[in-house]
């Protein structure tokens, strides 16, 4: 990575803060910590960062609540940290907005991993076939509006909608590829990179996020449909700039 990063890792435990720290520092990011809602508050007050780590049971309030307040004013990539390994537990994440979900025990080096893809995920488009450099700036469908540069979505009344980078990945694939349907494997590697940890659920959860986010009826979806024994299909003109 050509850039410096800037993550905050959220910890209440100070060996795993601490641990954390001088191991992605080690290979070339930069690391803030906080131990509760109230310090990572008081580190996004005064200054940016590209990414957060933010372990679900923390003193206050919890991860879950923490990552459903940042997501409904920031677009920043979340990666969850906790030691239920629960598949509901991680959907819940999910559909919180946490881009990753790592449980603990982990080793330091698939969380940086992890945190290696979903940085590339947010600060370079991929598509199905994991480059999307010649996609356009603008789409338009159904009287959206998305931004590809800023990651600004508009809805027909103009309002703006907040999308992960997740959601904002999916609907990039799904408007560079109108009418195509797309298999679950294709939007698997997507949405979680290569050699990642990945379920089937994730994305019939990341699905039911986008379209509860652009459907006027996300029970009878019109935009995004699904194809039964193929996948999903963006069943709307698209035109773009």
């Amino acid at each position: 990575m050509e850039k410096t990063y800037h993550i905050l890792v959220v910890d209440d435990h100070k060996d795993i803060r601490d641990l954390l720290q001088r191991f992605l520092c080690q290979h070339g990011l930069r690391v803030s910590t906080a131990a509760d809602g109230e310090q990572l508050y008081q580190r996004m007050e005064k200054e940016h960062f590209d990414l957060l780590i933010l372990d679900l049971m923390l003193p206050g309030k919890d991860g879950i609540t923490l990552c459903r307040e940042i997501r409904s004013q920031s677009h920043i990539p979340i990666i969850m940290l906790t030691a239920l390994g629960e598949d509901i537990d991680r959907i819940i994440g999910l559909e919180v907005g946490a881009d990753d979900y790592v449980p603990k025990p982990f080793n330091p080096r698939e969380l940086l991993a992890r945190i290696k893809s979903v940085l590339r995920r947010y600060f370079a488009i991929p598509n199905v076939d994991e480059q999307l450099s010649t996609s356009p700036i603008h789409y338009e469908f159904a009287h959206w509006h998305l931004n590809a540069t800023t990651r600004e979505l508009k809805d027909p009344s103009d309002t703006l909608v907040t999308l992960t980078s997740t959601e904002f990945t999916l609907l990039v694939a799904f408007l560079s590829h109108p009418h195509v349907v797309l298999s679950r494997d294709d939007l698997l590697r997507l949405v979680q990179g290569r050699g990642a940890d990945v379920y089937d659920r994730a994305i019939d959860t990341l699905i039911s996020r986008l379209r509860k986010k652009i459907e006027q009826d996300p029970k009878q979806p019109k935009l995004i449909k699904t194809i039964w024994g193929g996948g999903y299909q963006f069943s709307c003109e698209v035109s773009h700039g």
